[in-house]
């Protein structure tokens, strides 16, 4: 009988004098508020790279006119906010910089997911609009947080283009909540019916 290697980690090791579960912290860990910011500006511009990908995926598995056109219309912002996301890079001084987002990376393949086990029709654009919700729920966090923290540290001009991406965000929410309760969910539950 095989068995398969399964990836060894190391045991975290507990912080001594700490309470029982405190962890040691990896020797690259963010040390301050402002590499935990920078860290966070990377993970997100990786996410939002990888969201230019995977937007036209979802909006050409889409069967609503007004589902198409909103996913659309966001991969549009999308694009924006990656050019946005290098001036905030820019205006504190560092390079654009990518770091892979494991958040995002699941919740695209939890949308992939939706595509494959689910028929063309409303009830995929509804679970499409609930995979695209989830992602924007984690971009309104992740930009509420950024645009806190480049507050905080005296990032003025960070802090306002973070501050209109996360506008954007809500309000691609609210277009999908519009998109979701105006038919399909309606339409997607005549289904159940049938």
């Amino acid at each position: 009988m095989e068995t398969k290697n399964k990836k060894q980690t190391a045991p975290k090791k507990e912080v001594k004098g700490a309470p029982k579960g405190v962890t040691k912290a990896k020797s690259n860990a963010a040390s301050g508020l402002t590499e935990l910011f920078e860290d966070g500006l990377k993970d997100i511009y990786w996410a939002e790279k990888a969201l230019t990908k995977a937007l036209p995926l979802m909006s050409k598995n889409a069967t609503s006119v007004e589902l198409i056109d909103a996913i659309n219309s966001h991969l549009v912002e999308t694009e924006e906010h990656v050019v946005r996301l290098e001036q905030v890079f820019e205006s504190i001084g560092k390079k654009a910089t990518a770091k892979k987002c494991d958040a995002m990376e699941g919740l695209i393949e939890e949308g992939k997911g939706i595509l494959e086990e689910t028929e063309l029709g409303v009830v995929r654009d509804a679970g499409i609009i609930a995979a695209s919700q989830k992602i924007e729920h984690y971009e309104i966090a992740t930009y509420g947080t950024l645009r806190q923290f480049a507050e905080t540290l005296g990032f003025t001009e960070a802090a306002s283009l973070l501050e209109l991406t996360l506008d954007e965000e809500k309000g691609a929410d609210k277009k999908l909540t519009e998109v979701a309760v105006s038919a399909i969910n309606v339409e997607a539950a005549e289904e159940d019916e049938k």
